[in-house]
């Protein structure tokens, strides 16, 4: 157990300080250490080890936000993301009371793949927008591509829609692995039944990650995955009629 007041203090992996695609608007995104799936396409391999990154304490990060409020203000806010940002609910829920008060709009992407513990439901009562990775809707294929099967996520997104929280639905397209026809008319499905999603984002699958898998000694396991073209895009956004 590390010995740090995780109300205060969290582990990061890095910032970028004008994202234009994680929310609306110009955003100041905050990339958490820490995640407890498995993804094999993740691009960011680097950052699932839970007690590496920089321990950053929470008046150090608003300061650093502070010197971006003129651009990320008008239209634009603050998104934390990973990693699994929801490892770290407690800072969260203290960094999230400090941008309210700043007027601060505020984001989350996140796999959904938690439990729904206190913690989070406060986190998300602080939450404007929920950028909610769908990883696949069949559980089994779910289990093999994440290392977990999607119930939890799936409860997760029940629980935005019953709680009038806004969410922004994204599906990573790897070719012949989440774009299976009846697999995404199970998606349709499901989606039809949320009542607070704003927008679906297809994101083409691609290898650019693949280095940071190599560079820390792992084999990439969609080494022989082709990476979506726009025809799979188009094919898929017609299946979802979106």
């Amino acid at each position: 157990m590390e010995n740090f007041d995780k109300t205060k203090y969290a582990r990061i992996h890095s910032y970028e300080s004008f994202g234009t695609v994680d929310g609306p608007g110009i955003r100041f995104v905050v990339f958490m250490q820490g995640c407890h799936l498995k993804c094999k396409y993740c691009q960011n391999r680097d950052t699932w080890n839970t007690h590496t990154g920089k321990l950053v304490s929470l008046d150090e990060l608003l300061q650093r936000i502070k010197k971006y409020v003129n651009y990320i203000k008008p239209t634009g806010g603050v998104t934390v993301t990973g990693g699994e940002p929801l490892l770290q609910p407690k800072f969260l829920i203290s960094l999230f009371k400090e941008l309210k008060k700043l007027n601060i709009h505020t984001a989350i992407d996140t796999s959904g793949m938690v439990d729904l513990t206190p913690d989070i439901k406060e986190l998300l009562s602080l939450t404007d927008l929920v950028l909610l990775d769908i990883k696949h809707i069949n559980s089994e294929k779910c289990k093999k591509l994440v290392g977990y099967s999607n119930e939890k996520e799936l409860e997760f997104a029940r629980y935005l829609s019953n709680n009038n929280l806004p969410m922004w639905i994204r599906q990573v397209i790897i070719p012949e692995i989440t774009d299976d026809e009846e697999d995404l008319l199970h998606l349709k499905e499901f989606l039809s039944t949320l009542r607070t999603v704003e927008k679906i984002e297809l994101l083409p699958y691609h290898d650019l990650g693949k280095f940071k898998w190599t560079s820390l000694g792992y084999s990439y396991e969609l080494e022989n995955t082709r990476t979506a073209t726009n025809e799979d895009i188009k094919k898929v956004k017609e299946i979802l009629e979106i």
